[in-house]
C-alpha cells in the first residue's frame, strides 16, 4: 500500500496483483466545529453516512470503554465517579485508541473533541507520532441570537426521548410525540438562559480552535443559518467527493 499526500486530503493507493489496478481511497479526518445548536452534529452524522466513516463524540467513546471494562475505561470512570472532569491526556488516549479501530481506515469525524486549546495541542502531537494529521476542521457558523432562537424551539418526549422543532420538524399534533403519544417538553438544557451560558463557555473555551485550526491550514467555515440541505451541500463541496 502506498500513501500519497495531496491537497489536504490523504489517498492510499492499493495495487492488485499482476494486472496493475490502482485504488485510491480518500482519508478524511475532519474535526466538527461550532457553537452547541449551530447543527453541528446533525451534518457529522450525515457526512458519517455519505462517507461511510464513523461519527465520533468523546461521550460515546467513555461510555464504550467503560462498558467494555477497558483499562482505560477504567481510569475514565475513577475520576466521572468522584465527579471529575477526565484529563486531557486520558481524553487524547481513549481518542487515539478509538481512531486506530478498523473502521476508521477511511476516516473520521471528531464531533465535540477537541473542545479547548490544550486538547488540541495535545491531539495534534499524538497524531503528529503517527505522521498524521487532521484533514479538515469544519466551522458551521451560527450568530447567537439565532441560535437562542433555534434551540428555544426544541421539544423532547419525555417517554421516549425523541425529538422535535416547533418550526423545522414539528410533531403531527402539537405538543404531542408522534412515536409514543406522550407529551412533549423544552428541556432545561434548551432554555434561553441556559444556552446562553454554554454560548458564554463555548466563546471562552472553544471558540479559540477556529484560530488554531485556521493557523494549520486546514479550517473551513460554512454558513449555519441555511437551511439543513444547503449547509450539507456546502460541506460536501469543501470535502471534494
Amino acid at each position: 500500500m502506498l500513501k500519497i499526500g495531496a491537497g489536504g486530503k490523504m489517498l492510499f493507493a492499493r495495487f492488485f496483483g499482476f494486472l496493475g489496478r490502482v485504488e485510491e481511497i480518500t482519508i478524511m479526518k475532519i474535526i466538527m466545529l461550532g457553537a452547541p445548536g449551530a447543527g453541528k452534529g446533525t451534518q457529522a452524522q450525515r457526512i458519517a453516512e455519505k462517507y461511510g466513516i464513523p461519527h465520533i463524540s468523546t461521550g460515546d467513546i467513555f461510555r464504550a470503554n467503560i462498558k467494555n471494562g477497558t483499562e482505560l475505561g477504567k481510569k475514565a470512570k475513577a475520576f466521572m465517579d468522584q465527579g471529575l472532569l477526565v484529563p486531557d491526556e486520558l481524553t487524547v488516549d481513549l481518542v487515539m485508541d478509538r481512531i486506530s479501530q478498523p473502521d476508521c481506515e477511511k476516516g473520521y469525524i471528531l464531533d465535540g473533541f477537541p473542545r479547548t486549546i490544550p486538547q488540541a495541542e495535545a491531539l495534534t502531537e499524538a497524531l503528529a507520532k503517527k505522521g498524521e494529521a487532521i484533514d479538515f476542521a469544519i466551522n458551521v457558523d451560527v450568530p447567537d441570537e439565532k441560535i437562542v432562537t433555534r434551540m428555544a424551539g426544541r421539544r423532547a418526549c419525555v417517554k421516549c426521548g425523541m425529538t422535535y422543532h416547533i418550526v423545522y420538524a414539528a410533531p403531527k399534533k402539537e405538543g404531542i410525540c408522534d412515536k409514543c403519544g406522550a407529551e412533549l417538553i423544552l428541556r432545561d438544557d434548551d432554555k434561553p438562559e441556559t444556552v446562553t451560558k454554554r454560548l458564554s463557555v463555548y466563546h471562552e473555551q472553544t471558540r479559540p480552535l477556529i484560530s488554531f485550526y485556521a493557523d494549520k491550514h486546514v479550517l473551513y467555515t460554512v454558513d449555519g443559518t441555511q437551511n439543513m440541505e444547503q449547509v450539507f451541500e456546502a460541506i460536501t463541496k469543501i470535502l471534494g467527493a
